[in-house]
C-alpha cells in the first residue's frame, strides 16, 4: 500500500501560498453583514462554494430550513436581513451608521423607527468601559429588542437632546436558515466531520478563519480521486449554535456514521495552538497529539467541556460524536475577541498558512494510521538485500529512517497501528507511514483493513439527492 496521498499533498503543500489564499477570502467575506440567517449567510456560502473544483462525486448542498421547523429542542427563529441602520444626532449627522462597521447594530434588531430622548437612546446602547475604543459584538437572536453598539468614547460624547433612530430590517417568519454542507466520498463510507460557524459580522479570527481554513482544507481534500480518500468527509459551514443542530436533527443516524471530527474557529491570530478533546477519549484526539508531534509545533491540549463552539452540541450526550476543537487562541481569551479589533489587521496569513497544514497533518495522520502485520516475525529480517538498510555498518547517516523501519517490524503484530507506534516510539507518524510502505512493497508488513483509531463501523452516508 503507498502513502496516504493526503500525505504527499500535505508533504507538498506550499504553506505560504495556503496563508495568502485563505487571507484572501477572509478579506473578500469581511464586507458581508452576517447573522445566524439571511442573505449574508448565503452570500459567505457562494463565496465558498464559488472556490471549489468538484469532482463527479463530490456534492455541495446549501440546506434551506424554515423558519419555525423544531430542530431537537430549538426553533427556527424568523429569517433577519437589514438594508440599513443609524442615528442621528440632535445636530442632524449620523452619530452611529451600520454602513461604517457591521458591528454597530446588535444583531437581529427588531425594525424601529422613531424619535427618542437621549436617556431611552441610552437604554439601547451597548460599549465595553474596560476596552473604551473597541466596538462591541452583540446579538438577540431570540428575545425581541433593538439596540446599537458603539465605542464607550462615543457613547460618552453623546449630547443631550433628541435622537431619530432608523432601523430597516426585517423578521420573515416565511424565510429560513442557510447552511452549507460539503460531502466528498471515500474509499471508506465512515466520515471525518469537520464543522465552522458562518454567522459572526466583521470579525475575523471568530470566525472568518475557521471558514478560510476549512475552505483551503477542502481545495486540498477535492482535488483527490475518491479512491485517494480512505476516509469520506463532510464539511459543515453553519450558523453557530442553531445551524448544528439543524443539522443533527435532520441526521439522526450520524452517530453510526461520524469516526471524527473538528471545530474550526480562531485559526488566523498569532497566540499558540489549543485542542480542547472530545467528550470521550476518542482516536481523533491521538491523531491531534501525533499530527502535532510530526509537525514539531507545540500544542496545548485541554479537557473537554461544554463551553464552547459547536463541539458541544455534537459531543452532546444523545449523539456523543468523537469530536474536539482545534483553535489557536481560544474563545475569549483575547482582548479582541467579540470586539472591532478582531479586524483584518488581526489575522495573518503566516498563521492562516500553518493552521492549514494543522489541519491537514491531523487527517493525514488519520489517513495514514491502520494495523499492520509483521510477514516476517522470527527474528529480524534482512533489510539491507532488499535495499532498505544501509550496507556500510556503523554509519549514523540514515538512522532515522532505520529507526522508523524496525519500529513499524517490532510493532506490527496486527494489534497495534501506526499512531499506537508513533506515540510508543515518539517517531513522527509521516516518517512512520513511509517506512510502513516501503516495508509493504519488499512484502514484509501487510496492513490490516481497519485500524484500531479508524473508530467504529459505521453505517452507509445519506447520499444528497
Amino acid at each position: 500500500m503507498p502513502v496516504p496521498a493526503l500525505l504527499e499533498r500535505l508533504e507538498a503543500l506550499d504553506v505560504d501560498a495556503a496563508g495568502r489564499s485563505a487571507l484572501g477570502l477572509v478579506e473578500s467575506l469581511y464586507p458581508i453583514l452576517r447573522s445566524i440567517t439571511g442573505d449574508g449567510v448565503r452570500a459567505t456560502l457562494a463565496a465558498v462554494r464559488e472556490g471549489l473544483e468538484l469532482n463527479g462525486n463530490d456534492a455541495w448542498i446549501t440546506h434551506e430550513v424554515p423558519s419555525g421547523d423544531r430542530a431537537l429542542d430549538w426553533e427556527v427563529p424568523p429569517e433577519w436581513n437589514v438594508r440599513e441602520a443609524w442615528v442621528r444626532g440632535p445636530g442632524g449627522d449620523k452619530v452611529i451608521d451600520l454602513a461604517e462597521h457591521g458591528l454597530h447594530l446588535l444583531s437581529y434588531s427588531e425594525p424601529f423607527r422613531g424619535r427618542v430622548s437621549r436617556q431611552e437612546l441610552d437604554e439601547h446602547l451597548h460599549s465595553l468601559p474596560e476596552q473604551p475604543d473597541r466596538i462591541p459584538y452583540r446579538t438577540s437572536y431570540y428575545a425581541r429588542r433593538w439596540g446599537f453598539c458603539l465605542t464607550h468614547r462615543q457613547r460618552q460624547a453623546l449630547p443631550e437632546g433628541e435622537y431619530e433612530v432608523c432601523i430597516d430590517s426585517t423578521l420573515d417568519e416565511a424565510g429560513s436558515l442557510t447552511y452549507g454542507e460539503l460531502f466528498l466520498p471515500g474509499a471508506d463510507p465512515r466520515e471525518v466531520l469537520l464543522s465552522t460557524h458562518v454567522c459572526h459580522p466583521q470579525l475575523c479570527n471568530d470566525n472568518l478563519s475557521g471558514v478560510a481554513v476549512l475552505a483551503e482544507v477542502a481545495a486540498v481534500l477535492a482535488k483527490l480521486q475518491r479512491a485517494q480518500r480512505r476516509f469520506s468527509y463532510r464539511l459543515l459551514f453553519v450558523p453557530g449554535t442553531i445551524g448544528a443542530i439543524c443539522w443533527l436533527a435532520r441526521n439522526p443516524d450520524c452517530s453510526g456514521r461520524v469516526a471524527h471530527g473538528l471545530v474550526a474557529a480562531n485559526l488566523g491570530d498569532r497566540g499558540g495552538f489549543h485542542y480542547k478533546r472530545s467528550r470521550r477519549e476518542a482516536p481523533i484526539d491521538r491523531a491531534v497529539r501525533c499530527a502535532f508531534a510530526a509537525l514539531d509545533q507545540p500544542l496545548e491540549i485541554e479537557p473537554f467541556s461544554p463551553f464552547g463552539y459547536d463541539e458541544r452540541q455534537y459531543c452532546s450526550p444523545g449523539f456523543d460524536l468523537p469530536v474536539g476543537s482545534l483553535t489557536r487562541t481560544p474563545w475569549g481569551r483575547y482582548p479582541e475577541y467579540h470586539t472591532s479589533g478582531d479586524d483584518l489587521d488581526f489575522v495573518s496569513a503566516a498563521s492562516l498558512g500553518r493552521s492549514v497544514q494543522a489541519y491537514l497533518a491531523v487527517l493525514a495522520a488519520l489517513e495514514a494510521d491502520r494495523s499492520y502485520r509483521n510477514l516476517s516475525p522470527y527474528g529480524e529480517p534482512q533489510l539491507g538485500r532488499r535495499g532498505l538498510y544501509g550496507s556500510l555498518g556503523g554509519a549514523s547517516s540514515g538512522r532515522e529512517r532505520e529507526q522508523a523501519l524496525l519500529w513499524m517490524l517490532n510493532q506490527s503484530d496486527g494489534g497495534r497501528s501506526l499512531l499506537d507506534v508513533a506515540e510508543r516510539s515518539g517517531i513522527a507518524f509521516t516518517d512512520l507511514a513511509h517506512a510502513a510502505a516501503a516495508l509493504e512493497e519488499a512484502q514484509l508488513l501487510r496492513a490490516g483493513d481497519r485500524g484500531p483509531a479508524a473508530g467504529a463501523a459505521g453505517m452507509a452516508p445519506r447520499t444528497h439527492g
